[in-house]
């Protein structure tokens, strides 16, 4: 059977497709370059490409990134070009985009050119420029390639963006498994039981068929705990052994595996007779360091598979993470009540006597109490709760229906006026204000030849078809000038998490962000309707979000609102405060917490009392 070829459009459509997938590409640069070089060769019907990189730190010299020629070309016009490459490259970086004739073909209306585009990187401080040599071509046909190419010229940036952010994801997850052993840490208060909670999800979470932890006493490894295993015998041949391991990774202060790899560097005796002595298929030795000292070893055993570097970066940040804990429960993990009970009698019946010294230690605390709470006047504030809000809000919405190509932003993030928030896909609009330019130049030509034979109405007809092309070009570009969303002020993006929806689609009118201004928040607190006689429109006091408890910020009054509104079985009273200082960096409109507001001075008595003695005097009716 006879196989039709390939179309050039067909090709063209396909070298999109896969320029489109790259933009998504998972893989490493190493695999991306190639490819991309590749695909953007075809789609500029090139017969040589090659990708060249400006050194950063040596602006002059410029290195091959990359290299992609097709079969059955002129040797010669392929090594003119590869001998141009410097040349093209420093006038791409100096000139942009442009198209050149390397050499003259045999036919004199096809030539040979040379096609240069300034790639788009993550980086703008790299410069990397892709070269394409076109064989027997027109000037029109290399002019068309260029435009394409220009098309694709951010297909690395896109790759690059999403290689950085799956690294990053990939670090989150590394940081997030340490997060959940701190947090089981920190539930436990001693210390054998967190070292046994630590071993536990260790073992847990990497597929170890043991984890132990050896700890520094006198001198010497003496183990500790054992995941999945309550108690042990000290004395067991094993638990010597592998005390004896620990002891080889703690001296020589350097991580152990075994099998050990070709041309390891660490002595693994112990390890390997242990592991022979115990039928482990794979050990994993780790010093655990405190400011740098070696002060335990954590040992991990798995049969199956052996342990990844990956795994080894997680455990290594895990023991990091967990050595200040668990080296404070160490130290605390010792009964000192009694002791401390004991020294203040002592200290106490020096001066009150031997008799009786807790009983008159008693009494003179409850006259102190009783004192305290009768006489001594407190600051009494009426506490609720609040809400950080702005009085000036604005809504961004879609300007067109597309596709997203880049958010630049997410809630919480603080934008400058005029800053751009996201990027609508152009990719269709550039195809689109192509096409309308080329058919404005078209009708025009048109208009032309028919002035010149006097054909009136073709030449009107021609214009108007002109002046529709150039309305639509109008039209795409000013689309194009929309395609990156704005802030209109200075503020925080309070709404709009949309960095999940790269490449979905927008439709006109959509709702994408909401932006408050930050200088005109306030405070709206929310007060029972039994405290809202306490505080009047002069008075002052404090707030403290739920996010920094530790931190007290001070508001005043500004208005009370005359009408209550029932809320969770109560009426409340809404009081809004002003700011007495400028708002901080990490405020956002939405954030709540405790605001506590003057009202006078009271005695602890009353704070304590007043609102049982109010309900007995409305239920006595006294």
């Amino acid at each position: 059977m006879v196989t039709e070829p390939i179309k050039p459009e067909e090709t063209i459509n396909r070298s999109l497709a896969d320029l489109g997938r790259l933009r998504r590409f998972t893989g490493s640069p190493s695999e991306f370059w190639p490819t991309f070089l590749a695909a953007a060769a075809t789609l500029a019907q090139a017969a040589k490409g090659a990708l060249i990189l400006r050194d950063p730190n040596q602006p002059e010299t410029w290195k091959k990134l990359g290299d992609w020629s097709s079969n059955g070309h002129a040797d010669r016009s392929i090594v003119t070009f590869t001998r141009a490459l410097g040349e093209i490259a420093e006038r791409c970086s100096k000139e942009g985009n442009f198209v050149q004739v390397i050499e003259n073909s045999a036919t004199p209306t096809l030539k040979h050119f040379a096609v240069a585009v300034r790639l788009q990187l993550n980086k703008p401080e790299e410069l990397c420029v892709a070269a394409f040599l076109l064989l027997n071509v027109t000037e029109q046909q290399a002019g068309e390639a260029l435009v394409r190419l220009r098309l694709v010229s951010d297909t690395p940036f896109s790759y690059l963006l999403n290689f950085a952010s799956n690294q990053a994801k990939a670090d989150v997850e590394k940081f997030a498994a340490s997060l959940d052993v701190m947090v089981l840490l920190n539930s436990e208060k001693r210390f054998l039981a967190a070292a046994l909670a630590f071993c536990n999800a260790l073992a847990t979470r990497y597929n170890c068929d043991r984890v132990s932890l050896g700890w520094l006493e006198n001198g010497y490894i003496r183990l500790r705990a054992i995941s999945r295993t309550e108690r042990f015998d000290r004395n067991m041949a094993a638990v010597k052994a592998l005390e004896t391991a620990m002891e080889e990774s703690f001296d020589q202060d350097d991580e152990i595996l075994w099998p050990a790899a070709e041309g390891a560097s660490v002595v693994s005796r112990d390890h390997e007779a242990f592991a022979r002595e115990q039928g482990a298929g794979h050990l994993c030795s780790l010093p655990v360091r405190l400011e740098g000292k070696p002060l335990a070893v954590l040992t991990c055993e798995r049969q199956g598979r052996h342990f990844t570097v990956s795994e080894l970066q997680q455990i290594r940040l895990c023991c990091d993470q967990a050595a200040r804990r668990l080296s404070d429960l160490k130290r605390e993990d010792r009964w000192w009540g009694a002791r401390l009970a004991t020294a203040a009698r002592e200290k106490l019946a020096q001066h009150l006597g031997p008799e009786h010294t807790w009983a008159k230690v008693l009494a003179i605390t409850i006259v102190l109490v009783l004192a305290i709470l009768f006489f001594v006047p407190f600051n009494y504030r009426v506490e609720g709760k609040f809400i950080l809000r702005s009085d000036d809000v604005s809504f961004l919405t879609g300007p067109f229906d597309g596709y997203i190509n880049e958010v630049l932003v997410r809630p919480g993030d603080q934008v400058n006026s005029n800053g751009v928030l996201l990027k609508l896909d152009t990719d269709d609009l550039m195809l689109e204000q192509a096409a309308a330019l080329a058919d404005q130049t078209r009708y025009l030509r048109e208009a032309q030849k028919a002035e010149v034979t006097k054909a009136l109405a073709e030449k009107q007809i021609a214009l108007a078809l002109a002046d529709q092309s150039k309305a639509r070009l109008d039209l795409v570009q000013h689309r194009l000038d929309q395609a990156s969303i704005r802030t209109p002020f200075k503020g925080v993006v309070v709404e709009g998490d949309l960095r999940e929806r790269i490449g979905a689609p927008v439709k006109q009118g959509e709702a994408l962000f909401k932006v408050a201004r930050m200088d005109s928040l306030y405070v709206e607190a929310e007060v029972n309707q039994r405290d809202i006689h306490e505080i009047l429109g002069t008075s002052k006091g404090e707030i403290a979000f739920v996010t920094q408890p530790r931190l007290k910020f001070p508001v005043g009054i500004e208005r009370i609102e005359p009408a209550a509104f029932p809320k969770e079985g109560e009426n409340v009273f809404i009081v809004r405060c002003a700011l007495t200082k400028a708002p901080e960096s990490w405020w956002h409109p939405g954030m709540s917490g405790l605001v506590k507001l003057e009202a006078g001075k009271r005695t602890l008595f009353w704070i304590l009392t007043h609102r049982t003695v109010d309900f007995l005097r409305l239920f006595l009716w006294w």
